[in-house]
């Protein structure tokens, strides 16, 4: 009897967390893939520029793959594409801006050679021995789609990242009417975002947001600086009518708002009139209530441009306290602390400062909770898989997957590396493969770790101490030293006594080990470390990093 081939599910990133998204199906041999993110670093991943997802299985089948499939353009969908093209010549698929905001990315990394195919919502299309069709869905940003993926066992949908907005600012709205349609034809298996699961109702309309700024706008008669997502392409469309709308020029202010803005120019996502886009060096050449900036920063990153003006900082933007600076985002979750550092800056400069709690200047692009249950009724799925969140929102998702009626048995949370075999009447947890974070730090890929954190961590809270000796080749003599160098331990000056005490214990024990006959130098590096450690936690209960160097003359 032919032994039945499965399809597998398998999560390489966006289980448990926000953002790394990439998800692997595989049959009979055959592999596709959905998105490949990345995300932001924890703030113990200290010098960290971004996270990418564990290609390691990815590598070892990279003959199979027939291709990655993309949901949106947001970076924690699209990030870590470059990287992965390093490693697996992979083709991609997505939709006009999706691939237009991916372009710059590979010209970035010097990836010439990647091949791009632009799929339009609703068409179908063969990969290997899967069928794929792209779905319109709303989000913050135009051309998203969710993807249905049909193969011989049965067909997964992955939403992608959506919300239910009947009113979109740009296009049709989502079509609820194919996700039906696949629901009544059969779905082995839905994948769910599940960012807003812990949220009931409805989200509110992006609409909502426009009708805020025209009447900030109407009000306010100084200059107007907002921050938002430079990937929110619906939201700067909307301050770009109401600036319009009052006479208002635009300048934007920061690096990828501006990248991402000449793509959407570019190819007709957003649209002002040809003399409301001015350079941000032009700024001051019109009267303050003229003007209006859309800059980057609205996570308070600590490079971005809404930093630099609250600091003080921005070359271009000088903040004044006539200045009104909205900030059209939440925080990220674990990112408050951040956010409100820079509003009480911005303040502390006198500037206005509107935000999500005053105002409802921003609404989310993820679905509540009766929008996440409308897909789970139309799409009627045998097996649901909560995808895209912390463990908060899958376990919340996977409770309205109860409350539709799906037996808990047939509902699964998922780890990063799980693996979900599916016949057509039966699944099974499978073989896990590799999954974990790559750390990326400048162009370094992968080659920071844990034990590098471990000591960026120690000299972060501790400090540095080296220890410089010198001493004659025949390992007899001290010719010169020790010399203690403190680096983020003591202020010298005002520790004179305690460092001439290590000083001297050094010189000790160097003395001490040269008389026995020591002529290992690691041994002696170990001896001078454990010695001067005891010293230093008995009279100041500190631990700092000690560097013994060693010199031959």
């Amino acid at each position: 009897m032919k032994k039945e081939n499965k399809l597998k599910i398998i999560p390489l990133g966006g289980m448990h967390e926000i953002g790394k998204n990439l998800t692997v199906l595989e049959y009979d041999g055959d592999i596709v893939l959905v998105d490949c993110g990345l995300t932001f670093p924890e703030d113990e991943q200290l010098g960290v520029d971004i996270v990418i997802p564990d290609f390691s299985y990815l590598i070892n089948n990279k003959d199979r793959i027939k291709g990655l499939l993309i949901t949106h353009g947001h970076e924690d969908h699209i990030g870590g594409i470059p990287y992965l093209l390093k490693e697996v010549n992979v083709p991609l698929y997505g939709t006009k801006l999706t691939l237009g905001l991916v372009k710059p990315k590979l010209m970035e990394h010097n990836i010439k050679n990647a091949v791009k195919n632009i799929v339009k919502h609703g068409e179908v299309f063969k990969l290997g021995k899967f069928e794929v069709e792209f779905i319109k869905t709303g989000h913050s940003i135009p051309d998203s789609a969710a993807i249905a993926i049909k193969s011989p066992v049965g067909t997964v949908i992955h939403t992608g990242d959506f919300k239910v907005d009947f009113t979109p600012i740009m296009g049709d709205a989502i079509d609820l009417n194919k996700f039906a349609e696949y629901g009544s034809n059969g779905v082995l298996a839905l994948m769910s975002d599940s960012t807003n699961a812990t949220r009931s109702g409805y989200s509110i309309s992006e609409r909502a947001v426009g009708e805020t700024f025209n009447q900030i706008f109407a009000q306010t008669k100084t200059r107007i600086i907002i921050a938002t997502f430079a990937s929110n392409i619906h939201r700067i469309q909307q301050i770009i009518n109401a600036a319009e709308k009052y006479g208002r020029k635009i300048a934007l202010s920061g690096r990828s708002m501006i990248n991402v803005t000449n793509v959407a120019f570019e190819m007709g996502y957003l649209k002002a009139k040809e003399d409301t886009i001015i350079d941000l060096r032009e700024v001051d050449r019109f009267p303050i209530e003229k003007v209006a900036i859309i800059t980057t920063g609205s996570q308070g990153e600590p490079m971005s441009a809404l930093t630099r003006i609250a600091y003080g900082e921005h070359k271009q933007i000088k903040l004044s306290p006539l200045d009104t600076v909205i900030l059209s985002a939440n925080p990220i979750p674990g990112n408050e602390k951040t956010v409100f550092k820079i509003i009480n800056k911005l303040m502390e400069r006198g500037a206005k400062v509107i935000y999500e709690t005053l105002s409802e200047i921003h609404v989310s692009g993820h679905a509540y909770q009766e929008e996440l249950k409308l897909i789970l009724s139309l799409v009627k799925p045998k097996y649901f898989i909560p995808s895209h969140g912390e463990t908060l929102h899958l376990m919340k998702h996977a409770g309205l997957g109860v409350d539709m009626g799906i037996p808990k048995s047939d509902i699964f949370i998922m780890e990063n590396g799980d693996c979900l075999e599916f016949g057509k009447d039966s699944v099974k947890k499978g073989k896990s493969v590799v999954a974990g974070n790559v750390l990326v730090d400048g162009l370094g890929v992968g080659d920071v770790g844990q034990i590098v954190l471990r000591d960026r961590k120690h000299l972060s809270e501790d400090g540095l101490i080296a220890v410089v000796v010198t001493i004659s080749k025949q390992g007899s003599v001290i010719v010169a030293g020790p010399d203690i160098i403190s680096r983020g331990f003591v202020y010298v000056k005002e520790s004179e006594d305690m460092m001439e005490k290590s000083r001297k214990l050094v010189y000790e024990v160097v003395e001490d080990c040269l008389e026995r006959g020591m002529t290992d130098w690691s041994e002696l590096k170990t001896a001078i470390r454990e010695s001067l450690r005891k010293f230093i936690y008995s009279e100041i209960k500190r631990n700092p990093m000690i560097l013994p160097i060693i010199m031959e003359v």
